[in-house]
């Protein structure tokens, strides 16, 4: 991540939107001679409403203060979401970088978080802003042994060919796990772990690299999910995050009385006799 990057996000965010809306999408003429995949800069800034010059003044870095109301137009072109927009105003908003501090306080466990954990009758952890896994309970590495302290969800989810079968829709899972990653960042891109992670999936994952150039934006809360175990099979899962205290826990559990139950009990019983995993590395 260069300097530059770092100095135009919004630029950066606007191109990469740009490139994903199909002339069709925003209802003009596609043509058979188009060099860019997606709308042009003139074709933005006329059904925005602006002119081509000032668009290319944004997107080039030049313009750092433009109107809520343009930034609206904008996103009402690149059919951003509520999510989205809300980024895109963030990136506007942002104060130089050379103004903000870097973040590196180390991301702690409360007592009463590990307290929790081990009273909850559910697969139950804990994880940082950069999905680092702080803290779990004996049924989350039961459920998953990359649930476990010393664990990234992204990386394991990139790079961990026992991830990548675990997740039964693992294409979608990467879509969502990455736009969560960056909304999740925001303006913190100077911090160090999140330098350290962009770096080595940038260098080891073409997945990695094609979504991060999309740079999409979405909340990973709540929401359901479909696992494939190696133990017990299939399972169907809700998954709950709840912050607390600049962290997030995180509950996954099953419709009472349903299969997925009833294997997640058997879990339950041979995780209760099964050695403790030994603690990996990053």
């Amino acid at each position: 991540m260069s300097d530059d990057d770092r100095g135009n996000r919004l630029g950066d965010y606007l191109r990469a939107r740009r490139a994903l809306v199909t002339p069709e999408r925003a209802g003009i003429p596609g043509g058979a001679n188009r060099r860019v995949p997606g709308l042009r800069r003139e074709e933005v800034a006329l059904l925005a409403g602006i002119s081509a010059d000032y668009y290319l003044r944004l997107e080039r870095g030049r313009d750092t203060n433009p109107s809520l109301q343009v930034l609206e137009s904008i996103a009402r072109v690149l059919r951003l979401d509520e999510v989205e927009q809300e980024y895109l105003l963030g990136l506007a908003a942002a104060r130089p970088r050379r103004q903000r501090q870097r973040r590196q306080r180390p991301e702690r466990v409360p007592a009463r978080l590990h307290h929790l954990l081990a009273s909850v009758q559910v697969p139950a952890f804990v994880e940082g802003r950069v999905f680092d896994v702080l803290a779990s309970n004996q049924l989350a590495v039961a459920l998953s042994p990359r649930l476990q302290p010393g664990y990234n969800r992204l990386r394991s989810l990139l790079l961990d060919p026992e991830e990548q079968a675990f997740q039964q829709d693992w294409a979608r899972s990467t879509e969502g796990f990455i736009a969560a990653f960056r909304k999740s960042v925001s303006e913190d891109v100077d911090d160090p772990r999140f330098v350290e992670l962009v770096g080595e999936l940038a260098l080891s994952s073409e997945r990695f690299r094609a979504l991060w150039a999309r740079h999409d934006i979405r909340d990973l809360a709540g929401g359901s999910t479909t696992v494939n175990h190696p133990v017990v099979g299939e399972l169907r899962l809700h998954r709950d995050k709840l912050p607390v205290d600049g962290l997030l826990l995180v509950l996954y559990y099953p419709d009472q009385g349903s299969e997925s139950d009833e294997k997640l009990q058997v879990l339950a019983s041979l995780a209760r006799t099964a050695e403790p995993s030994a603690r990996p590395g990053r």
